[in-house]
Parts: structure tokens; C-alpha cells; sequence
């Protein structure tokens, strides 16, 4: 209850600093959205030395910045990649690593709690908003948020040594319509 209630309080505030930073909503809420995931997970074992004001806003701070530096690294990438005119980026091997990356993500999605996968799917690759799919199965926006920053996690752990992979074949859209 007092989870909820402090949700519902700074929800609207942390989303829109993390937007002043990011200048991107849906990123602004999901970052704000993973950092009360993180709190509630972490609830019987974290420490707040400060006030939890401070905490929540620090936390945004520091996700939005990752986000930054990850998506400059992503443009750095694809500078140098641009450099590389030669580079043949559809060679046999990296074909290979993409069929193997595809079946390991579908693989993965297998591991997903049913409601979870429909969400993650609906999200990722209908590219519904977290509104759109409430209504369409006829659930709570919460809901929603909360099944998908579940199938986040699993995916992130299923998938954690094909993290680069997957980084370096978004950038390059070898996925086309296939992954989020």
C-alpha cells in the first residue's frame, strides 16, 4: 500500500524529468517504470541513506544517463561502420549469428509466462503502447507495465551473452520487422 501510494506520487514527476533529460516519453517512463520495479524487488533488502525523494530522482538520473551513453556508443558505432564502406556486413558468418540469435530469442520468448510473452509481443513487435495492449486484452495499463518489465528480465538473462549481437543487428536492421 505504501509502495502504491508513493508510485502514484512521484510517478508523474520522475516522468517527466526523465523526459527533460531524454526528450523521449516512452523511454521516460519506461526508465521510471524500471526504477520502481527495482525498488519493489529490492524492498525487503535496500538501504535508502537519504530521503526518498532524493533516491527515486537519483535513480532516474543515473538511467537516463546510461541511456545517453548507450546510445552514443551506438552512433559512435555506426560512424565507424559508415568509414567501412567495404565491409561486406552480410557475410556468410554473420548471417549464421543472426539464425542462431533469432532462434535463441524465440527460444527465450518460450521461457516467458503466457500473459507475459502476449505483452511482450504485442509491445515489441505489433509496437503497441502499453495503452493500446490494455485495451486490446483487456487489462490495466499497470498491468501491462508490470508483465513487461517481467518478460524484460528474463529475456535480459536468457539472452545476456548475445547482448553485443543483438546491439550491433539492431543498429545494422539485419532483424527487419523480427525483433524488438
Amino acid at each position: 500500500m505504501a509502495f502504491e501510494k508513493l508510485f502514484h506520487l512521484f510517478y508523474e514527476r520522475l516522468a517527466r524529468y526523465a523526459w527533460s533529460i531524454l526528450e523521449d516519453q516512452e523511454a521516460a517512463e519506461e526508465i521510471v517504470q524500471d526504477v520502481f520495479v527495482k525498488l519493489w524487488e529490492s524492498r525487503t533488502t535496500i538501504e535508502i541513506q537519504l530521503a526518498i525523494r532524493p533516491y527515486l530522482f537519483k535513480s532516474v538520473h543515473n538511467r537516463c544517463l546510461n541511456v545517453i551513453r548507450h546510445l552514443k556508443v551506438r552512433k559512435d558505432h555506426q560512424d565507424s561502420v559508415l568509414l567501412q564502406p567495404d565491409v561486406n556486413h552480410s557475410s556468410v558468418h554473420e548471417q549464421v549469428e543472426v539464425k542462431e540469435l533469432k532462434l535463441r530469442i524465440e527460444q527465450a520468448m518460450e521461457k516467458l509466462p503466457p500473459e507475459c510473452r502476449k505483452v511482450f509481443r504485442l509491445s515489441r513487435f505489433d509496437e503497441l503502447s502499453y495503452k493500446e495492449i490494455a485495451q486490446c486484452l483487456d487489462i490495466s495499463v499497470k498491468t501491462v507495465e508490470n508483465q513487461m518489465g517481467k518478460a524484460l528480465r528474463i529475456m535480459r538473462v536468457e539472452l545476456s551473452d548475445y547482448l553485443f549481437w543483438i546491439v550491433l543487428l539492431i543498429q545494422e536492421d539485419f532483424f527487419g520487422d523480427f525483433l524488438f
